[in-house]
């Protein structure tokens, strides 16, 4: 079984109860440990809860953390 662990988190409100969040993650099994980096949208319920709807997870590579970053400035 993975369970995994937030480490850091930003956030920022999209429309009425939507919200994109960054943050730096990691899975933790028997096996070991990874950390990652995801990029989420979700919503909030009535009830306060966060419910994660799609999530794109990149590996924490300096080299692809640049790319990304520099491919969202320039699109």
């Amino acid at each position: 079984m993975v369970k995994f662990e937030t480490i850091t988190a930003k956030e920022v409100n999209i429309g009425k109860n939507n919200f994109l969040e960054v943050a730096r993650r990691k899975a933790i099994s028997d096996k070991g440990e990874n950390e990652f980096l995801s990029i989420s949208r979700g919503f909030v319920t009535d009830n306060g809860e966060k419910r994660y709807l799609k999530s794109f997870t990149i590996p924490l590579d300096e080299n692809v953390r640049k790319f990304v970053s520099e491919a969202l400035l320039e699109v």
